[in-house]
């Protein structure tokens, strides 16, 4: 009793689906599984460095990943496409292609990227926490910074929302947990579908990790 547990695991083939899709022997299964971490971060990195700016930033939802004998299909989606992601104009999918195989160092394997856009990207906690942690870097009151992240979500008809910042709020000087919800978040229930996201952001103060739990109808 009372242990906690990955939502997103803990409803693994109930109510979530994997987002890595491919088999492995046992010797290859942790190569495989540390490559797939290294082509989040590098695909992450990447967009960070070209989308995000003081005005706009980019929202990657999730990123799925697919193996074959001989391809690697990586399917991104994102909030925000900037043109130079989006496929048939500019060489941004070239670019962060080539990034990925220099990361594996690897140039000889197959690797296709295809970007989706999110219809509503504010029904998503990873782009939702985006925004958080950018008003957070701007010095921006974390309730005010919650109250509007749910304020946003529930324009995009979520069922339910629950953020939760822990860390030095304020600068102050003990840490603690701050939290806020709007609707219903039924965390306990495995039929329901909860999407979660945790993401670190590093302050002037230190770090903050920002959780989001959201429901979807």
């Amino acid at each position: 009793m009372a242990q906690k547990i990955n939502p997103l695991g803990f409803r693994l083939g109930v109510t979530q689906n994997d987002r890595s899709h491919w088999f492995a022997q046992q010797r290859n299964y942790s190569k495989d599984l540390r490559e797939d971490q290294k082509i989040r971060t590098c695909i992450e990195n990447y967009v960070r460095t070209h989308m995000k700016s003081s005005s706009n930033y980019g929202g990657i939802a999730r990123v799925e990943i697919s193996r074959k004998i001989d391809l690697i299909q990586v399917k991104i989606y994102i909030g925000f496409p900037n043109l130079l992601l989006i496929e048939g104009r500019g060489q941004g999918i070239e670019k962060l292609r080539n990034d990925v195989l220099n990361m594996l160092d690897s140039v000889d394997r197959k690797l296709h990227i295809a970007i989706e856009k999110v219809a509503k990207p504010y029904r998503k906690p990873n782009i939702l926490a985006e925004y958080i942690a950018l008003q957070l870097e701007n010095r921006v009151p974390f309730r005010k910074t919650m109250k509007k992240a749910i304020e946003l979500a529930e324009r995009e008809d979520v069922e339910g929302i629950q953020i939760q910042i822990a860390g030095r709020l304020d600068g102050k000087e003990i840490a603690r947990v701050e939290w806020d919800r709007g609707g219903r978040v039924p965390l306990q229930t495995i039929r329901a579908r909860i999407d979660y996201c945790y993401y670190p952001v590093q302050t002037i103060y230190g770090v903050l990790g920002i959780k989001i739990w959201i429901l979807e109808d």
